[in-house]
């Protein structure tokens, strides 16, 4: 049976001409049969590809040729499929949508907390004079986070910035910041220490590493990756899960998205009540007239909506 690799990685690294490179790296992905959504920005790579094996191996040595990307650490699971159905390959402003492109002020070229490799990491998590800081959204921490971490109310991580006041009480300790794979972190750390924190410092390689290299202990549930696969396990040491169905309250695992397109809410749903309600996250949303199919999974394509053309 022929296996797969889905890879996660970053690089914060300028890129002249973002937009032109986005449009001949969607063609060199397309060439090697890979599926996947890559961020490109002025700033540099954000991406999640699929692909054969082969395929993989020929795309990371081609990006670590590049001087600019040589850097770039992937994050290599093993999947049955490919972990997407397309292949996206997108110019945006930023690789993650922050609002912070003032490079004077946030620029994790020049200054970020201080990198923890996984053990590390652990071994500070207990630390008394020590706090642990989610920067991930409410749908991502809600489906699993490390023990005695703080979370945050934002639906975006965009929100992030506007969180940093009600932080204040913290600017004296050891702040250990984490997230899926160390994306966010680069710039939430140092945003952190432009507004007067002491000690900051960010999980290298995020989540996805820690599971992989310290065996994700104390991380609670699942952690949500933004595939098809919607979440995977971390914690092989001491694992639990820390999630409830929003409908009944049920322990459970399972994340989905609303089947009312419109509605499309990411959240935690036992399989009785995913039944119950056709995949859907109130009552309300199974009369909507434009209601997917529930297959049980909870995921949905997206289906190219046509373009208007002038005539």
């Amino acid at each position: 049976m022929m296996t797969y690799n889905t890879l996660l990685y970053y690089c914060y690294s300028p890129i002249a001409d973002a937009e032109q490179f986005a449009a001949d790296h969607l063609k060199f992905c397309k060439s090697l049969g890979l599926v996947g959504r890559i961020i490109v920005a002025d700033e540099g790579l954000n991406g999640t590809i699929s692909g054969t094996v082969e395929a993989c191996k020929i795309y990371m040595d081609h990006i670590h040729a590049d001087e600019r990307f040589a850097k770039t650490e992937f994050k290599i699971d093993e999947v049955e499929e490919p972990s997407f159905i397309k292949m996206h390959c997108r110019y945006k402003a930023e690789i993650v949508h922050s609002g912070l492109r003032d490079t004077s002020i946030i620029d994790p070229n020049k200054k970020t907390g201080k990198h923890l490799e996984p053990k590390e990491f652990s071994e500070m998590l207990d630390q008394e004079d020590v706090i642990v800081l989610d920067v991930r959204s409410n749908y991502e921490h809600n489906l699993g986070r490390f023990k005695n971490a703080i979370t945050l109310d934002i639906e975006n991580f965009r929100d992030f910035p506007d969180q940093i006041e009600s932080l204040a009480q913290y600017k004296d300790k050891k702040v250990l910041t984490y997230c899926t794979g160390g994306i966010k972190c680069e710039k939430a750390s140092a945003l952190l220490l432009h507004h007067g924190f002491n000690d900051v410092y960010q999980l290298h390689g995020g989540i996805i590493k820690y599971g992989k290299e310290a065996g994700g202990k104390d991380f609670e549930g699942k952690c949500y990756v933004f595939d098809n696969r919607i979440a995977v396990d971390v914690n092989t040491v001491n694992p639990t899960i820390a999630s409830k169905c929003l409908n009944c309250g049920t322990t459970t695992p399972k994340m989905i998205n609303c089947a009312n397109p419109e509605c499309n809410e990411h959240f935690t749903q036992c399989d009785a009540c995913g039944e119950e309600l056709q995949g859907c996250c109130s009552v309300e949303c199974t009369t909507h007239p434009r209601k997917r199919p529930y297959d049980g999974t909870g995921y949905y394509v997206k289906v190219p909506q046509p373009v208007a053309v002038k005539g």
